[in-house]
């Protein structure tokens, strides 16, 4: 388990970090969410032992990262956002150099370089200088240093930076196969990857701790909004519509007219009137570009915590 409580970072008098609290248990994916600059990876940092915090304490698995760094550092995988690769090695010999940091040695080392290489699905990279890799097999190599000496707790700073869809994919599931026995932290900003695989979410801003749930409350509170909010439609149009000629349809409640773009026009129902504005825009000559029905979802929550 990693515990953090009242942790704090100053620069100055500026908090990067301010009074952040909270916890990851075993088996447990937490994603770790912010705008950039919002404090997480300094955060991460911290946790790992790479920086000091001005006040508070991090756990982990009951070991006080400042109290006892090397213990910590045992337990630890980290994989950090600008992933350090020694390009001039290839990608074995890469492996065997990091595995003594953590002390595997001999026959254990040679097997668990073999066990990460076919976990991130590095065989057909695997004889080749780490310069020659692309972003997204470098990112792999990364994975595989941070899992190489079985780690309870696995801190991943945007893990599937420069991969291809089918890469993430495959990330994905790797991450998922091995988080029953682990603590996972997993920072991203890619939304739809935070709710397919993570099991918590926490997102803070300046600092701070703005949300702390689950995805399931987190789902939840989804649909009762979209149930209980009105329906908001952004539409496209081919030439501009003045606000009263919308106000003409039945239902429509509220409409916003963008004034740097007059053909961008969002309308605000309390029911589903697509069919209905599509029949009356026909009726009007009005060509219809597009018409899109806002839902809610984690990213607008994001940005409504954090603008």
């Amino acid at each position: 388990m990693l515990k953090i409580t009242n942790l704090t970072k100053l620069y100055g008098s500026q908090a990067a970090v301010d009074n952040l609290s909270f916890e990851a248990k075993k088996g447990e994916i937490l994603g770790f969410l912010g705008p950039n600059g919002a404090g997480k990876s300094t955060t991460m940092k911290i946790a790992t032992c790479y920086m000091a915090a001005s006040s508070g304490n991090v756990e982990v698995g009951g070991i006080n990262v400042a109290e006892r760094p090397k213990a910590v550092r045992q337990k630890i995988g980290y994989l950090p956002e600008h992933n350090p690769l020694y390009l001039d090695m290839y990608v074995k010999e890469y492996l065997a150099f990091m595995g003594k940091f953590y002390g595997v040695t001999g026959n254990l080392l040679k097997t668990r370089i073999k066990e990460v290489i076919e976990l991130v699905k590095l065989e057909r990279e695997s004889h080749k200088q780490l310069r020659q890799l692309s972003k997204g097999y470098r990112q792999r190599v990364g994975l595989a240093q941070a899992l190489l000496h079985d780690p309870e707790v696995l801190i991943l700073d945007e893990p599937t930076t420069g991969l291809d869809p089918n890469q993430i994919v495959e990330i994905r599931n790797v991450i998922k196969s091995i988080s029953a026995e682990k603590t996972i932290i997993f920072s991203t900003h890619i939304m739809q990857e935070v709710q397919a695989l993570c099991d918590r979410v926490v997102i803070i801003n300046k600092g701070k701790k703005v949300l702390d749930t689950s995805i399931d409350k987190l789902n939840d509170k989804l649909k009762t909004e979209l149930n209980q909010n009105e329906y908001v439609l952004n539409l496209e149009i081919e030439k501009p519509i003045l606000e009263t000629e919308w106000q003409q349809i039945e239902g429509i409640s509220k409409v916003e007219i963008s004034q740097n773009e007059p053909t961008k026009v969002k309308l605000f129902t309390q029911s589903d009137l697509r069919r209905e504005i599509f029949l009356y825009a026909a009726k009007n000559e009005w060509v219809l570009l597009e018409m899109q029905q806002q839902t809610q979802s984690l990213e607008n929550i994001f940005h409504q915590l954090t603008k």
